[in-house]
């Protein structure tokens, strides 16, 4: 990778900072002539091209929903900063999802932009989606591209167009998102209009970016106004707006699912490569990545790739262990395409293709979970008993077998006063999805957990067991055995949608689908 920091390397040696140190490598020339020279003879740059991108009229009725709860309040919405990786280089930047959503800017656009929508009077603001004016005026700030007689230019290894490319123009942005594009060096002024007691309210996204939070708080005090609480409330509602999704929305998450789906079927085939590496887990996770970041934006989350033992750690994402023939792979992934939508399946494979007698038994009974969760989701029915009706079937076969405590019946254990079946399956047994794989996460309890169902919501159903390999409570059969299967789901007018059915979830189905595609 290339060098970042422009060092004269002309100049005397000097002492150096331990920040200025951190970045002392490159040998760029600084001499007026270098300068002269790399900022003339350009031609006109190329037209970018840009369009009105496809979510133009859905975002405009995501920010009517936003605009219609906080009349005359400055609302604003960051997409946040690059962040460090090591020393001077980045993450790929993703926008806070909060703003993607208002926004419709996907992949690795516009770090360091800030949507804020403006109180106007009521009915003169932007027009939502039926064409009626709302309550606000959205603009865009944003890092316009800048000349090629400038040093950012040249010189500047997080913006500038030598090295990142050219950004897009004020008009691009406004082109593209159908929003109103400013220069971000005019947003202090912008946010501090008006505000104070008896003026505007100024309300933030916290989270996305500290930066501009330290700037709402010094306009705050300059005015006089104590802190938001607020802030939390706007927090809330970018969630909730979300918990529905609208059909561009949907389109998005379908298109995510069908690209993980895929992703599935490249893995089998490449198990037999996994079993003869030392760290076959990560053979299992390359291959899956690299569609992903081939079909899509990237990974959704960080791919759990566990074999055998490693399927009784939830969130096992080392990926280093070894994958054995007679033992089964969890692999819970998700494609993130490139508006940012994600899916989230998971499915418990035989490495050699067969379910063992112990294997199958234990793989149909949190099928049988699933299954049972599935009937319950259809508009009317409360999130909570999406897992209510999987954790019936799951404490039901633990008393069957025989693994739950001496007296302890599956109603007892259902009980809040009980709950011992959750020692093998702790977690909860659905979660909303969407931009983020635990979307609307902020959203209030009463909207999300103690919600009713309603059409357009798209959430998992995930049920599991899984038995440690250092389990005395269980016979040693089950030992080092953890199975999960996780769709993704959509409720609909009458009853509900598995987006992820093309994968296969029966014992003899998935055997069937692995010899299909092992050959």
């Amino acid at each position: 990778m290339t060098d970042t920091t422009p060092v004269d390397e002309t100049a005397p040696t000097a002492p150096a900072s331990t920040e200025e140190r951190g970045s002392n490598r490159s040998q760029r020339p600084v001499s007026e002539a270098f300068k002269s020279f790399i900022t003339s003879q350009w031609g006109e740059r190329a037209d970018l091209g840009v369009e009105p991108g496809e979510a133009v009229p859905y975002t405009a009725e995501r920010r009517a929903k936003l605009s219609a709860r906080f009349p005359g309040a400055r609302l604003v919405v960051p997409a946040g900063p690059l962040k460090v990786r090591s020393n001077d280089t980045d993450y790929r930047f993703r926008p806070h999802s909060a703003f993607a959503h208002l926004t419709g800017l996907g992949t690795d656009q516009e770090p360091d932009a800030v949507l804020v929508l403006h109180p106007v009077a009521d009915g003169e603001g932007d027009p939502d989606g039926s064409g009626n004016g709302t309550h606000h005026h959205a603009v865009l700030y944003v890092r316009p591209l800048a000349a090629r007689d400038t040093e950012e230019f040249y010189a500047d290894s997080r913006y500038g167009e030598f090295w990142v490319g050219a950004r897009p123009s004020l008009d691009d942005v406004t082109t593209l998102t159908g929003v109103e594009a400013r220069h971000v060096d005019e947003l202090r002024d912008a946010l501090a209009k008006d505000v104070g007691a008896d003026g505007v309210r100024v309300l933030v996204v916290t989270g996305a970016d500290e930066s501009i939070e330290t700037l709402v708080e010094a306009i705050r005090e300059e005015a006089g106004v104590e802190a938001e609480a607020d802030d939390e409330s706007l927090v809330e509602a970018t969630s909730e707006i979300r918990l529905v999704k609208d059909a561009l929305e949907l389109e998005h998450l379908r298109e995510a699912v069908a690209r993980t789906i895929e992703g599935f079927e490249q893995v089998v085939p490449a198990l037999p490569q996994a079993v003869a590496h030392r760290r076959g887990e990560r053979v299992i996770e390359t291959t899956f990545d690299a569609h992903a970041r081939l079909e899509g934006n990237t990974v959704g989350y960080e791919t759990i790739a566990a074999a055998g033992e490693h399927a009784t750690t939830l969130h096992w994402i080392t990926n280093d262990g070894v994958v054995r023939t007679g033992e089964l792979v969890l692999l819970d992934a998700g494609v993130e395409v490139d508006s940012l939508y994600t899916a989230d399946i998971t499915r418990t494979l035989p490495v050699d293709g067969e379910f063992t007698d112990v294997q199958r038994r234990i793989y149909t009974a949190v099928l049988d979970a699933a299954d049972a969760a599935f009937a319950v989701a259809k508009p009317g029915t409360k999130f909570r008993d999406i897992h209510a009706a999987a954790m019936e079937v799951i404490a039901a076969r633990l008393e069957e077998w025989g693994l739950l405590p001496d007296g302890v019946t599956a109603e007892v254990s259902l009980s809040t006063e009980g709950q011992q079946h959750r020692r093998w399956m702790v977690h909860g047994t659905s979660h909303h999805l969407g931009l983020d794989v635990h979307d609307c996460a902020q959203a209030r309890r009463e909207l999300y957990l103690d919600g009713v169902l309603e059409p357009g919501m798209v959430f998992t159903i995930e049920p599991g067991l899984y038995f440690k390999a250092d389990d005395l409570a269980v016979p040693e059969e089950y030992r080092g055995i953890g199975v999960r299967i996780e769709d993704d789901v959509l409720v609909t007018a009458d009853g509900n949608e598995n987006l992820s059915a093309a994968l296969p979830r029966r014992p003899e189905d998935v055997e069937a689908w692995m010899a299909r595609l092992r050959g």
